[in-house]
Formats: structure tokens, C-alpha cells, sequence
């Protein structure tokens, strides 16, 4: 039991940290987008060209690839997840083994 616990600690753990990185990330972006703005439209960096709303729109592009990695695809693919499909595997070569063997079996007692 103990074990367990300490599994979900770590899975909460992981998961806190998780999120706190992409709420990191966002207050980021809009600092970012801000100051890129600002530099851009009333500071004139880099005019004539207005420049800005691409790379506001290439990183929230980037923000929403890690939102959808933390909110959907890790809550989904987590250990348990792991563990399912290892276990299904680790069947399905058994199976396997044993048809083979079956197989083997048959051939040696026909001889």
C-alpha cells in the first residue's frame, strides 16, 4: 500500500509541476506579446515592417501545443496507461509463445 501512495505522490507531483510550467508559460506570452507590441508599433523596431503579430501567432501556436500536452494527451498517457498497454503486449506474446509451442509440440509427436 505504501508503494502505491508513493506512486500517486509522484503522479500529483508530477502533474502540479506540469501545470504550474504552462501557467509559467502563458503569464509569459502575454508579457511577451506585450513587449513585442510595444517595440514594434510604438517604439518602431524593425519597422517598416509590422512584424509582431506573427511571432504572437507562431508562439501561441507553440502555448496551445502545450496545453494540449498537459491537459490531454498526459492525463490520458500516464503510468497506468503504460502499464495496460505493456501488460497487453507481454499477452499477446504469450499467446504467441504458446501457439508455437503447441505447434512445436504437434510436429514432434507426428514424427
Amino acid at each position: 500500500m505504501e508503494r502505491e501512495q508513493q506512486e500517486l505522490y509522484e503522479y500529483a507531483r508530477k502533474r502540479i509541476k506540469q501545470k504550474k510550467t504552462l501557467y509559467y508559460h502563458f503569464v509569459f506570452f502575454l508579457i511577451g506579446s506585450l513587449f513585442m507590441f510595444v517595440a514594434n508599433e510604438l517604439l518602431e523596431f524593425g519597422m517598416p515592417n509590422v512584424w509582431y503579430p506573427w511571432a504572437i501567432t507562431v508562439w501561441f501556436f507553440l502555448l496551445i501545443l502545450h496545453f494540449i500536452k498537459v491537459y490531454i494527451t498526459d492525463r490520458f498517457m500516464n503510468k497506468n496507461w503504460e502499464r495496460e498497454q505493456i501488460d497487453r503486449l507481454v499477452k499477446r506474446q504469450e499467446r504467441k509463445l504458446e501457439q508455437l509451442q503447441t505447434k512445436i509440440n504437434e510436429q514432434v509427436s507426428n514424427k
